[in-house]
């Protein structure tokens, strides 16, 4: 394919060792004439080996090491387009592993259909794919391929509880990316200003949502390919994270979230239709989330959620006087400084 776009290879990462290593392993070996690799480090002490191993990655030019003492995906992730080459912005986590020919498989989407401004790829999640062997081993009859999504999957309310970038093996338009394996058009950043929303706070869940939500203001697509596929190792702790997914603070950060991505970018009844969802899901446990019914775990998960609206509309209200961008704010003056 000629005339291939050059790809900013962004890799955030928090309390990773080995699995981060091994991401950059894999991503440097891609044949792909042309590409950078970033790496946005929040880590304030790797272990011996790991420092080593960037340290002499970087001195010779394979990657660019980033160290930044704070931790915030999104503000990882507007950190490094800022610092950033590509005509094409590529996310990927710091425990993933890639096949041959994974950049290629993103890049010739944007080459071949101008209306695609965000590409999102498959992902192997390890637990997922151990889970669906087991089924199959067992005899499981409710484990199948999905080859188009239903219309459910691209409304706005809902479309969380319906998307699978798992299982879903045809190319197609969607509502959004998964945060592990997803590629844009640096112009999304450039030309319309959107950026990644640093009041998502924790692990940031839904941020790479309510991103693709403002990307489809623009007019621009979308697009799931299959074969711009990983593995995502999905480990507890570390890379993205920085709380575990068991703590209270994860707990509290994942309504107020949830919350937040409604209150940004959905109407009254879209909103409304994914709190009910959210409280139907996670908090009361019904599929797809098959949570314990214990009434103890309920009424703990309903606190959660009733502290996460509360928190996510104190940020909006705070958001009147301060558009929440505090890392990009701090990186400013860093520079200006200068």
């Amino acid at each position: 394919m000629n005339n291939l776009p050059f790809i900013s290879v962004i890799i955030p990462t928090y309390g990773r060792e080995e699995p981060l290593r091994d991401s950059i392993v894999d991503i440097l070996k891609q044949d792909y004439p042309n590409f950078e690799v970033i790496v946005v480090d929040q880590t304030q002490n790797h272990q011996p080996e790991i420092t080593e191993f960037l340290t002499e990655q970087d001195k010779i030019g394979k990657i660019k090491w980033l160290r930044i003492d704070w931790a915030s995906l999104p503000g990882a992730r507007n950190y490094a387009v800022r610092r950033s080459q590509g005509e094409i912005i590529l996310f990927i986590d710091d425990d993933v592993q890639i096949p041959p020919g994974y950049l290629t498989a993103h890049a010739k989407n944007f080459v071949e259909k101008p209306e695609i401004g965000a590409v999102a790829g498959r992902v192997f999640d390890r637990m997922k794919m151990a889970d669906a062997a087991q089924g199959r081993t067992q005899g499981d009859t409710n484990y199948k391929e999905i080859e188009y999504l239903p219309p459910q999957a691209m409304d706005p309310g809902i479309a969380w509880y319906y998307i699978d970038l798992v299982h879903t093996i045809k190319p197609q338009e969607v509502i959004t990316a998964r945060g592990c394996n997803m590629s844009f058009r640096r112009e999304i950043f450039t030309k319309y200003g959107i950026h990644f929303d640093e009041r998502f706070r924790g692990s940031a869940v839904r941020e790479e949502s309510d991103f693709c939500l403002r990307i489809r203001k623009t007019g621009y697509k979308i697009w799931y390919d299959p074969e711009a596929y990983l593995v995502h190792l999905g480990e507890e702790t570390g890379g993205c994270h920085d709380i575990s997914t068991r703590s209270s603070k994860y707990q509290l950060t994942f309504y107020h979230n949830h919350f937040l991505l409604g209150l940004n970018n959905l109407t009254v009844f879209q909103a409304l239709r994914l709190y009910a969802r959210l409280f139907d899901c996670h908090v009361l446990g019904r599929p797809p989330c098959h949570k314990s019914a214990s009434p103890i775990k309920i009424l703990t998960r309903g606190v959660f959620y009733t502290l996460g609206f509360i928190k996510a509309l104190i940020t909006m209200m705070q958001s009147l006087w301060n558009d929440g961008q505090v890392y990009t704010e701090l990186d400013k003056q860093i520079v200006n400084s200068q």
